[in-house]
């Protein structure tokens, strides 16, 4: 494709296409980047440009680029059943074994799946049949659900409601009633002196008080992400999930996980709760389960919580026209297939997660980076004015977003958060790949702190 080609997809782009999480005016003006190939780990821009996508898309390419066998899985099943829906006590074969599957794949009796097309609608899902279990045992008062500040699970109203960024509640008159917050864990935030036992104890205290402020009867469920990404990946400490696990058992609480990110093998586990070694009731997935090829979400529910819904509910009056879509299955089991097959999770976590550990947090060496954090295959880096203060430039963003476009020109794709810059490659990363990254992450943050005038080496 030229660049004639390239200009009038911007132009029409502009003329027609509102993109999300963007000031769509300032868009149109700088005109939009078109991605036209990928491969690996790589993706092609329209002007030939060649970019280590360190970022898997949106945190989500888990299997890489390329992967035909995905789109060979989706054709076959399109020509054999194109579609049907899970309505009217029906099903369809894929639909049944990508059920089987996640039950088999999922820590402990998370054996019932309910399918949807994001991880949006899986939180929207289960802020309604979470809230209608304590109803059916006439509980009905039992329905208040508790957040994070920060949090994000997703932008459908019922997603950004149970997520806590500001931002989003301010448009459209979020939260809606029933959902609260509490502050995350961010021990480069907040952590003060604290040893990340004792912080990690603090931080669950704050969910406790909340039950407490509010009453164990009128609470439904805690729901958060075991690491925090759009807002910066923060990364709890070790033990604050078991204390959350815990707290939630002692006020017959259910406990939420938002997989949508951490699942299959982000944090070089299958799930992120395997990682931290806590059980929730309730799972919410997607992204990795296609690796972002096909659409899909899903919700998983562990026995108690299934049965109730199962045998005292009635009618299950929730549901899409896509739940259960049978390609979209059909290719979810292929990527499961390649992600067992080839042992990416494995390696991920046993081979590439400990060099690019080691590769990452030497970049907190460099003057411009105040926390360099990784957990598996997911991470951070914290820009800051003034080592080793941990403090914020004035004008939050800006540095970010020089960042991470200085690192596009050395072709390098980092997400940019504030001033935080976000880490979360495809989990197919080779040692080499993560050398290149390394070395183009130091070289662009070379490039940004002399833009704002600091020494460097």
């Amino acid at each position: 494709m030229d660049s004639i080609d390239t200009r009038t997809l911007q132009q029409l782009d502009a003329a027609h296409h509102l993109h999300p999480f963007n000031d769509n005016a300032a868009l149109a003006r700088r005109g939009t980047r078109i991605l036209v190939r990928g491969e690996g780990c790589y993706v092609w821009d329209a002007e030939g440009n060649k970019l280590l996508d360190a970022f898997a898309g949106l945190w989500c390419v888990n299997i890489g680029y390329g992967r035909r066998e995905l789109g060979e899985a989706a054709r076959r099943q399109m020509d054999r059943l194109a579609y049907y829906n899970t309505f009217f006590h029906c099903t369809t074969e894929p639909t049944v074994h990508l059920a089987t599957k996640l039950a088999e794949l999922c820590p402990g009796d998370l054996d019932h799946a309910f399918f949807t097309n994001s991880g949006s609608e899986a939180n929207d899902t289960i802020l309604r049949l979470v809230r209608h279990f304590w109803a059916v045992q006439d509980k009905p008062e039992k329905s208040i659900f508790i957040g994070r500040h920060n949090g994000y699970h997703g932008s459908t109203v019922a997603g950004a409601s149970l997520g806590g960024m500001k931002g989003m509640h301010k448009q459209g008159g979020l939260p809606i009633p029933g959902i609260v917050h509490i502050d995350p864990p961010y021990w480069f935030g907040d952590g003060g002196d604290l040893s990340e036992e004792e912080y990690g104890r603090v931080c669950a205290k704050r969910l406790e008080d909340k039950i407490l402020e509010l009453g164990p009867d009128r609470v439904a469920a805690f729901i958060g992400e075991p690491i925090m990404g759009a807002i910066g990946v923060y990364i709890p400490p070790r033990n604050y999930w078991q204390e959350v696990e815990r707290i939630c058992r002692r006020y017959d609480v259910l406990l939420v996980a938002d997989e949508v990110i951490c699942g299959f093998g982000r944090t070089g586990r299958w799930f992120a709760s395997e990682y931290y070694g806590f059980q929730p009731d309730v799972m919410t997935l997607a992204k990795g389960i296609t690796s972002g090829y096909i659409p899909l979400g899903a919700v998983m529910f562990n026995d108690r919580v299934a049965e109730v819904l199962a045998t005292k509910g009635g009618e299950l009056a929730h549901g899409y026209t896509y739940s259960g879509h049978p390609v979209c299955a059909a290719v979810a089991l292929e990527n499961i297939r390649i992600l067992e097959q080839e042992r990416i999770v494995d390696r991920a976590g046993e081979e590439i997660a400990p060099y690019l550990a080691e590769r990452w947090r030497a970049l907190g060496e460099h003057p411009l980076v105040g926390e360099a954090r990784i957990a598996g295959m997911v991470g951070a880096l914290e820009l800051v004015p003034a080592k080793p203060k941990r403090e914020f430039f004035p004008d939050r963003g800006r540095v970010g977003q020089l960042c991470r476009d200085i690192a596009l020109r050395n072709g390098l794709i980092l997400r940019a958060t504030n001033d935080t810059m976000l880490l979360s490659p495809p989990l197919v990363l080779e040692r080499e790949q993560v050398d290149e990254l390394a070395e183009k992450a130091w070289k662009s943050l070379d490039m940004t702190a002399r833009e704002l005038g600091m020494a460097v080496g």
